[in-house]
């Protein structure tokens, strides 16, 4: 059985595209604690499709606590130079657990007036 259920936080906007016959699909990527190399901060894709993808996109942001649900999916790819990347990426439902808290949506705020500015 293939099934995985994760905790972690945003950390970009969500991506909402469409499949070639129309299907919504939303994108989203989470670092979630303790799944990284040495205890670290690791990183996951998760994509949801129809309403409730579009759901997602609508309302969710960067910092959103979310819970993702489904089935794992492993890619790997070359990369020019002779090697190989790889990803993970969760096929499934994704739920709304928390939005930032101010202090959150604070910091966010004066990082991206400093991208910006610089």
């Amino acid at each position: 059985m293939n099934r995985i259920e994760i905790t972690g936080r945003l950390t970009t906007d969500p991506e909402l595209r469409a499949l070639p016959d129309g299907t919504p699909a939303c994108r989203v990527r989470l670092a979630v604690k303790e799944m990284g190399r040495g205890r670290d901060v690791g990183y996951v894709d998760v994509t949801e499709f129809g309403a409730a993808g579009e759901a997602a996109a609508r309302e969710l942001s960067k910092g959103w606590l979310v819970a993702a649900s489904g089935r794992l999916k492993y890619r790997e790819w070359d990369v020019k130079g002779d090697y190989n990347r790889h990803d993970y990426e969760v096929i499934g439902h994704i739920e709304f657990l928390a939005a930032p808290n101010q202090r959150e949506k604070e910091s966010q705020a004066f990082d991206q007036g400093l991208t910006a500015a610089g």
